[in-house]
């Protein structure tokens, strides 16, 4: 049985993570993808004839926009043949609201999306918003075309996505600043580079699994780690401190929610 038709609207990491996991699965859904600089791999699928890059546009079942929400608003009127009346529309971009998309691409059939880069190798977290309009079967199509880049949470209220944004969204970056800093500190203190940047990458992901496995909260497991006047202590008194770490992610988070509503802002 044949899958659904996609349009996919940008292919760049998150669109040609998705269209990656699409081939990857069981069934054989009908891919277009519109970009007008494709990637090598892209061009591959191409002229394998497992996609269908640049056609012209017509209704399809599904329609994905993956462009950067900056532009949208001088492209929203070329997308408007991809749709028709039953047409599901998903957004993955930054900063741009249910109402925004659904007034500039005359449907209300639209789902918002929030992922994050991890997706690329099936280890994100893709966090749904829909419209009231959207049926259950809809969210579970949506659902399965997200798969391919992680786990899909939602839908939750779109009042949350600008703060989900700057969570989860974003998130990443602060781990890898979160390696960064460990690595250059243990630098400081005389590891070998590589030694150091090693641990640090390995010691996130341990910790990391272990948090997402256990029944435990952060806080519990960080409890259980830490001995009254050991080496943990020492460095967590420095972390936690006043102006520390938990202080400077909520001024971070708030910040990048903030920017989020800026951009929401600015594609009206």
């Amino acid at each position: 049985m044949a899958g659904p038709s996609i349009a996919l609207i940008g292919a760049g990491r998150m669109g040609a993570a998705l269209a990656s996991g699409w081939l990857a699965g069981k069934g054989k859904p009908d891919i277009r993808i519109q970009d007008p600089k494709p990637s090598e791999t892209v061009s591959a699928w191409a002229d394998a004839g497992k996609v269908t890059l640049n056609p012209e546009p017509e209704p399809v079942d599904v329609l994905i926009v993956a462009v950067k929400p900056q532009i949208f608003p001088k492209m929203a009127e070329s997308l408007k043949p991809w749709i028709g009346p039953k047409t599901l529309v998903v957004s993955i971009m930054a900063g741009t609201r249910l109402k925004q998309l659904a007034e500039r691409l005359g449907t209300d059939y639209v789902i918002r999306v929030m992922p994050n880069t991890p997706g690329a190798i099936g280890k994100g977290v893709s966090v749904i918003s829909k419209s009231d309009i959207v049926m259950a079967k809809q969210l579970e199509i949506a659902g399965k075309l997200l798969k391919p880049l992680g786990e899909v949470i939602g839908p939750v209220d779109e009042k949350h996505m600008s703060v989900v944004t700057g969570l989860s969204g974003s998130g990443p970056a602060y781990v890898f600043l979160l390696a960064e800093a460990m690595a250059d500190a243990a630098m400081a203190e005389g590891l070998p580079a590589e030694l150091a940047e090693q641990l640090a990458a390995l010691t996130i992901e341990g910790a990391a699994a272990l948090m997402v496995q256990s029944d435990e909260t952060p806080s519990a497991l960080r409890k259980a780690v830490t001995s009254p006047g050991g080496t943990t202590q020492a460095a967590l008194d420095i972390l936690m401190d006043e102006g520390g770490m938990p202080i400077l992610m909520r001024k971070a988070i708030r910040a990048a929610a903030n920017r989020d509503r800026e951009l929401s802002r600015d594609t009206d």
